[in-house]
Formats: structure tokens, sequence, C-alpha cells
């Protein structure tokens, strides 16, 4: 019995830390999507912005987020597509 639960605690650490890295990379391909997507739209010129709702300082606000700072919503719309 010991060795059975043993090898199963093995096991299951393997597939947790497999599960942690994947999830690291998906953070990061995220926050990196969002930093390139922020570089974008700090270079869009007033009347593109006025088309889509926002201001030049709103605009620079967003593009200035640090790039660890990631949405709620881009996080979940990767968990979406994944699926």
């Amino acid at each position: 019995m010991f060795a059975s639960l043993h090898t199963a605690t093995i096991a299951t650490r393997r597939v947790q830390s497999a599960g942690s890295a994947s999830r690291l990379l998906k953070t990061v391909q995220t926050a990196l999507s969002a930093h390139r997507q922020r570089q974008f739209l700090a270079r869009l010129d007033d009347r593109t912005l006025a088309d889509i709702g926002l201001t030049r300082d709103e605009a620079q606000i967003e593009a200035s987020r640090p790039l660890w700072d990631i949405p709620a919503n881009l996080n979940r719309r990767t968990e979406i597509l994944e699926m």
C-alpha cells in the first residue's frame, strides 16, 4: 500500500507541475499580447480613437499600464478560446 500511495503522490506532482508550467506560459503569452495591443492603441490617431469611443488621454492611460497588469476579461477570453 505504501508503494502505490508513494507512486500516486509522485504522479500527481508531475501532473500539477506540468499544469503550472502550462498556465505560466499562457499567462506570459496573454501579458505579451496585451502589451502589444496597448502599444498599438497608443499609436492610433485621434480620429480612430474617437471611432472606438476613446480619448487620447484614455488611450495613453491604457498604454502605460504595466506588462503584468492583465485585464480579467482578457484572461477569461483566453480560457474560453482554449475550450
